[in-house]
């Protein structure tokens, strides 16, 4: 299913890389910038969660959560935080439940092997839970630039 914008965000429940329970219910009345990406550790997801990283300190200013969601495990996910020193929750979906309720689990081709992945998306979910913009052509280098666009 595609999701669009006005659609209400798909509630979820999940670990994050500390084995915390993250649920999507407990940031009602904030500003959520949910970023899926394919893979820990690889170069284009390493440049787009740094990028997050180093302007963390805007997006609270803009009073925006930002959390990563890949289908990695809980113990890939931290230690890519740890490598990295990434200060936002990273939801494992290993079960695919997350990216398949936000229609972004889809095939996908790389070097003319077709093969079924996370589709780079940020969802902003408004303090009510409505998806108000959707951004899926991520740049990586510029991710927060892209979303302070939308919603700075």
């Amino acid at each position: 299913m595609q999701l669009k914008e006005g659609d209400i965000a798909p509630l979820f429940t999940a670990k994050d890389q500390n084995g915390k329970i993250i649920s999507l219910n407990q940031f009602k009345g904030k500003r959520v910038a949910l970023f899926f990406y394919p893979k820990d550790n690889t170069p284009t997801c390493t440049i787009e969660a740094c990028n997050l990283r180093d302007n963390i300190a805007l997006l609270k200013k803009h009073k925006i959560v930002v959390l990563g969601i890949s289908v990695d495990n809980v113990k890939s996910h931290k230690k890519f935080e740890e490598k990295f020193s990434l200060p936002f929750s990273l939801i494992a979906d290993e079960d695919k439940t997350i990216v398949e309720a936000y229609g972004i689990w889809a095939e996908k081709q790389l070097y003319g092997r077709k093969y079924m992945g996370t589709l780079r998306t940020t969802f902003l979910i408004g303090k009510e839970g409505v998806i108000e913009h959707i951004i899926d052509k991520v740049k990586s280098a510029e991710h927060t630039q892209q979303i302070i666009a939308l919603w700075g």
